[in-house]
């Protein structure tokens, strides 16, 4: 199966907030946004490297700097949003 690109739509503008964070990854993952829970272990779900680098580049075309490495360290919607509601 190949991955789609995230759709880029209006949503997407704007600052990172944890709303978003959850869509942008339920996207990416092809999973519903309430399946998504602050401890989820996005692993479990379908993340792989490349989802998780095409997810990175879309925040960092947003204004995050946030590296795939710090990202890979601790795969959790908690640890994402911390991690990216703060830059």
């Amino acid at each position: 199966m190949a991955l789609q690109p995230l759709s880029q739509d209006t949503h997407h503008t704007g600052e990172l907030t944890a709303n978003r964070i959850r869509h942008d990854i339920a996207q990416a993952l092809e999973l519903p946004e309430d399946v998504l829970t602050n401890d989820a272990q996005l692993l479990d779900h379908g993340l792989d490297s490349l989802r998780l680098n095409t997810l990175a580049e879309r925040w960092r075309a947003a204004g995050a700097t946030v590296r795939f490495a710090e990202l890979a360290e601790k795969t959790t919607m908690a640890a994402w949003v911390a991690l990216l509601v703060r830059r």
